[in-house]
């Protein structure tokens, strides 16, 4: 692999994702890892990470490359809370010594791309607006909130992006639509990074809704 586009995937495991809507993310997870490994731009370009957050964060993986990610399954406890805002310190933390910067000799990586889920807000207030400008220094090339079931509160993802969609329900089909379009996103930018192309996203299907 060459020049790399890092691709962050931060997902809520809180309590309220307990069940089918964690069963649900793990099937989707994995078709689309699956289905970016069928695109050759992608899987010559695209390195991934995995965060997962509730009252505790963990990078389930640093930043591999396609050919080599192993997405583990997603557990998640019966009840707690949604550090976000710890969540999205982690993500900057790890773009700031995961990225490869260009130098006058050298090309560096891809702007990445973070695509956020949760199905609530964020318990951790204070810390979540305290990262805020932190996480836009990092220049992503898009950041993707997804409010996810009729608890997401879609004012807080707006403060992270102007790209913000919503699913109305947190069941297996509008999971698997939602990391399709997410494996769809993904490979539209790794297509067109070298093609100096725009930076659009991909129509999203019906199970999802853009948030204006």
């Amino acid at each position: 692999m060459s020049r790399r586009l890092p691709v962050y995937i931060a997902i809520d495991t809180s309590g309220s994702m307990y069940g089918e809507p964690i069963q649900s993310v793990n099937v989707g997870l994995q078709a689309m890892a699956s289905a970016l490994r069928q695109d050759p731009h992608a899987l010559d370009s695209v390195a991934l990470s995995i965060i997962t957050f509730d009252i505790n964060v963990k990078e389930l993986f640093p930043l591999t490359p396609l050919e080599d990610v192993q997405i583990p399954e997603i557990k998640c406890p019966r009840s707690g809370p949604t550090y976000i805002g710890e969540a999205l310190a982690l993500v900057v933390d790890r773009v700031k010594k995961d990225i490869v910067l260009s130098t006058s000799d050298r090309k560096g990586d891809w702007r990445p791309m973070l695509f956020l889920m949760t199905d609530g807000s964020p318990s951790d207030i204070a810390r979540f607006n305290e990262i805020i400008p932190k996480l836009k220094e990092c220049h992503f090339a898009k950041i993707i909130a997804c409010a996810a079931g009729p608890k997401a509160k879609k004012e807080y993802m707006r403060q992270i992006t102007d790209t913000v969609v919503s699913l109305d329900t947190t069941d297996s089909t509008a999971f698997a639509s939602f990391f399709k379009w997410v494996s769809a996103s993904v490979e539209m930018r790794s297509a067109s990074i070298g093609a100096g192309t725009s930076n659009e996203l991909p129509p999203p299907p019906d199970e999802i809704q853009i948030v204006i």
